[in-house]
């Protein structure tokens, strides 16, 4: 193995999971830290967690143990993988795993940019854009978990960190690698990097060639492929035909319009927060409404932020979520059970939810579907973990079809 990376939700892993097999890496996906070694033929081990929102002590030492895993099986550069959002509150978890990987690593200087251009996300001036809009007026001030309200992400990061907390401005970055190595501040830091366009990103990562940590989206791994003198590619796949079903918890702009414009055409089921924290609907049943639809149906609890600021008050945030989570994955596995091939998830804590409800434990990656999301294949089951904003309008038709094709 050459790269290992340490991702903090599932949907995520699969990001960046991509990015690396199309650069020219043999890349897996695994759910958890595995018990055995990798195989011998992979080049680049994404280790998926679902720490983005779980306790501090408990991301950390998640991290940890999933970096020593990958440091074993010989990855030479790790990345802690974030969302291209990056989603946190002030008191983590970026920060806090990422001062424990630097300790770790024994790394002073470490490079962080969640730059995601393809997918609308720069970072200018130490500010995170997404599309023309600053974060904090994207839509994710109003996430249910994590609301982003300062689009700074020195202000961001600071109060999460023990770190100092340093910036390369674009003009540094425009000037190449050895300006951006120039340009590393001395000491314990975290470097916020500007990235616009893939061409930063690919001089960030000739930049970041012999360091032992990075963090950022997906993004950051555009510019590493080639430093292990890789290609691009494009990953090969097998079609897999057969019942298939759409799963969306997330409660994103672009996700409601996904679910609106699926459920005008095809079979669809609202999961209500109430009947979810009452367990009013067993998992059973629906996974049977389901299965007995002619065409694939959608499966959704995607409120707007009004409603899901009404069930966080009345049930409140962290209960709210473990009992969507916990019929998620219920469903998911009754599904399975009763013939279902094929799953297409939207939102990283609903997709965690669902990979272990299928009990997923190494996801082969196959083709891109969209910008950051790749169709995936796990025992039989062809999957699509969509983070919550990624993907147009008809993601999920689109999926489902490329599930079936080969390639």
């Amino acid at each position: 193995m050459k790269i290992g990376v340490i991702a903090d939700d599932f949907t995520g892993a699969s990001d960046i999971a991509l990015t690396l097999a199309e650069g020219g890496l043999r890349t897996a996906q695994f759910i958890g830290v595995p018990n055995g070694r990798a195989a011998k033929q992979v080049e680049a081990g994404v280790v998926a967690l679902k720490s983005r929102t779980a306790p501090v002590d408990e991301a950390v030492a998640d991290s940890l143990a999933a970096c020593d895993w990958l440091i074993a099986q010989g990855a030479t550069q790790i990345v802690f993988k974030v969302c291209s959002t990056f989603d946190s509150t002030s008191e983590g978890n970026i920060g806090p795993v990422l001062d424990a990987l630097a300790a770790r690593l024994s790394e002073e200087q470490v490079i962080v940019c969640p730059a995601f251009p393809e997918n609308g996300r720069s970072v200018y001036q130490g500010h995170l854009f997404v599309g023309d809009r600053l974060l904090n007026e994207s839509g994710m001030q109003d996430h249910p978990l994590t609301p982003m309200k300062d689009a700074d992400l020195r202000r961001v990061l600071a109060p999460q960190s023990h770190r100092t907390i340093g910036h390369i401005p674009a003009r540094t970055v425009a000037q190449g690698p050895l300006a951006i190595r120039a340009a590393m501040p001395k000491g314990h830091a975290h470097v916020i990097v500007d990235a616009i366009h893939d061409d930063d990103l690919r001089k960030i990562g000739a930049a970041a060639k012999d360091r032992g940590l990075l963090c950022g989206g997906s993004g950051i791994a555009i510019g590493l492929p080639t430093n292990f003198g890789a290609t691009a590619a494009t990953p090969s796949w097998k079609g897999i035909t057969g019942p298939g079903v759409v799963l969306s918890g997330s409660c994103s702009r672009a996700t409601r319009e996904q679910v609106a414009r699926y459920a005008a055409r095809f079979p669809s089921f609202e999961i209500k927060v109430a009947d979810a924290v009452a367990g009013a609907i067993p998992a059973a049943q629906i996974a049977g409404w389901a299965v007995s639809q002619k065409s694939p149906p959608l499966i959704y609890s995607s409120a707007d932020p009004v409603a899901v600021e009404q069930a966080q008050t009345t049930f409140g945030r962290e209960i709210a979520a473990i009992a969507i989570e916990r019929l998620f994955a219920q469903i998911a596995e009754n599904l399975r059970a009763q013939g279902v091939l094929r799953f297409v998830v939207a939102g990283g804590e609903t997709s965690g939810a669902v990979v272990q409800g299928l009990r997923a434990d190494v996801l082969e990656i196959g083709p891109r579907i969209a910008a950051g999301v790749p169709v995936v294949r796990s025992d039989g089951l062809a999957l699509a973990l969509k983070s919550g904003n990624f993907g147009g309008p008809s993601f999920f038709e689109e999926a489902l079809a490329l599930m079936e094709d080969t390639v």
